[in-house]
């Protein structure tokens, strides 16, 4: 299959969907999902999108939230761009069919969480990404100027490298051409060319062993335009979400939000004691980063695998109608939130590096934008606030759509493009070297490239990803393609960039914890030898 299209779009997110939606009015749209359209790691986002609505909340209050929990490395013009256009999109949203709860007067319910000042939290109960996807891509499936293949996996950026000229630098003046993508009916590697491309491809949980990402959350993106030479910044900020259910063997980890600190819940050790005045003022309320490496402290400290979010002091009739889901999900394994504690464990969430883009979304690649956690914005500094991610989303996607409009008359479809060569390939019987490849993989980040880190620990990582690596090449390059070898070199790619990043971050800053350096002055930090 060789198609042509206006606008490509890889990744069925917020990011990936509001940016189709917007410049479907202006040409023909091809949205790329490598599974179902929903399974998405914003269909998991529980909590909800961060937006100043009412006082006494307000642009300043926001902005300083997010600098505060982004360790001082936020860009602060964008923050304040970001933070500003936040209820436009949120209309935008509604407006698409987005359902937000609403207080009996009709104004928002408006939840709080960790690092915020003010309630400033529009969700949809405990499900909020999920009720987002589900009115988006209503209104996908029913354009016509869009086309949504499932099941189909991205290969390739398709850049001058494919033309047989060489890209030595990544200042080199490179172009996108559109991508390749590998084709479930057929097996085969179809052809996509477009004018404009867009990656909103999500993030790379399953880099580690325990994660809150859906499966498909394997780094596609980050890696294919490394690959093709954009540029790839802050990849050692690895946010780890606090609380996620301890359930060992479930995959994705279920996630506890953090709305339900923010709703009144008590973190507490297997002792029963409230643990979290020991590291911050703010408590259960604290940035992600030190509510993470304090429930890591007391783990270690203690021994235990895990600790515990005490909710059975709060009005229980309240606790189950705003947070439904968690309190089904608990019953289910035999926890009764009204009078159990809930065990939790942090997971790996968000990555808050990525591709590098501009103001307008757009990458160091010509033609290429990109959208959503694939990216690096300058936003989320060291650490993300929560429920930022998909007001990112939404304003960088649209900022991207307006851009691509202006933009596209101006661009050709190239013509020239060669299809994929599989000549000579053969039929990897041997998944044996795939899952324990990736098991190896998994154990590697989770041991060495966690939440606490050393320059020891980096560097016993980094040669062990090179083995993985030049292993998974050289299987790459024999091989007929399928899908799970090329998350698996995906996976090991990003790897290496969280590593190799880490390992020239000569600080402790954010969500990047190394016992070998101090803490950026006047950012809190978490001393393991303070007990």
């Amino acid at each position: 299959m060789r198609k042509k299209v206006d606008f490509l779009v890889i990744g069925s997110g917020i990011a990936g969907l509001s940016y189709a939606l917007t410049v479907a009015k202006h040409g023909k749209v091809i949205v790329v999902s490598k599974s179902i359209a929903d399974e998405t790691s914003t269909k998991y986002a529980q909590g909800g999108i961060a937006a100043v609505m009412y006082s006494p909340d307000s642009f300043e209050k926001h902005v300083q939230d997010t600098l505060i929990a982004g360790a001082g490395l936020c860009n602060e013009e964008v923050v304040r761009s970001v933070v500003s256009e936040g209820r436009e999109r949120i209309e935008e949203l509604i407006k698409w069919g987005a359902d937000f709860d609403k207080q009996q007067d009709g104004s928002f319910s408006l939840g709080r969480e960790g690092g915020h000042s003010e309630n400033r939290i529009l969700h949809h109960k405990d499900s909020t990404g999920k009720e987002i996807i589900r009115a988006l891509l209503r209104k996908v499936k029913a354009n016509p100027n869009i086309e949504l293949l499932e099941g189909y996996f991205a290969l390739d950026l398709i850049t001058q490298h494919h033309l047989g000229e060489l890209i030595t630098r990544r200042s080199d003046d490179i172009q996108c051409f559109g991508v390749y993508i590998l084709n479930p009916k057929t097996k085969r590697i179809d052809t996509i060319l477009s004018k404009i491309t867009m990656i909103a491809s999500g993030g790379i949980g399953n880099a580690y062993r325990t994660t809150t990402n859906p499966v498909v959350a394997t780094g596609d993106g980050i890696s294919m335009a490394y690959r093709a030479k954009a540029l790839v910044e802050n990849m050692e900020f690895i946010q780890f979400h606090p609380t996620s259910l301890y359930n060992p063997g479930e995959k994705p980890s279920f996630l506890i939000t953090e709305a339900l600190r923010g709703f009144g819940g008590i973190l507490r050790n297997q002792k029963g004691e409230s643990f979290m005045a020991k590291y911050d003022e703010r408590m259960e309320l604290a940035p992600r980063d030190i509510v993470t490496r304090a429930i890591d402290t007391e783990m270690k400290y203690h021994g235990i695998s895990y600790v515990y979010l005490d909710c059975r002091h709060l009005d229980k009739e309240e606790l189950i109608q705003e947070f439904p889901g968690i309190f089904a999900k608990c019953l289910s394994i035999g926890i009764d939130i009204r009078k159990d504690m809930i065990p939790v464990v942090p997971a790996a969430h968000y990555v808050c590096g990525g591709i590098t883009v501009d103001n307008n979304s757009q990458s160091s690649i010509r033609h290429l934008y990109a959208s959503g956690e694939c990216t690096y914005t300058g936003l989320h500094g060291a650490n993300r606030l929560a429920s930022n991610s998909l007001l990112e989303a939404v304003v960088f996607s649209h900022r991207a759509a307006e851009d691509s409009i202006r933009r596209l008359n101006g661009i050709s479809w190239n013509n020239a493009v060669p299809d994929w060569n599989d000549q000579g390939m053969v039929l990897n019987e041997e998944m044996i070297l795939i899952t324990q490849t990736m098991r190896e993989l998994q154990n590697i980040m989770n041991s060495y490239v966690s939440i606490v880190r050393s320059d020891l620990r980096l560097n016993r990582a980094l040669n062990r990803l090179n083995l993985l690596y030049s292993e998974t090449e050289e299987l790459y390059k024999k091989s007929i393609l399928n899908k799970e070898l090329c998350e698996l070199r995906n996976l090991i790619n990003v790897s290496y960039l969280i590593v190799k990043m880490a390992l020239n971050r000569k600080e402790s800053v954010g969500l990047h914890y190394s016992t070998d350096y101090p803490q950026r002055e006047g950012w809190q930090t978490i001393h393991l030898s303070e007990h």
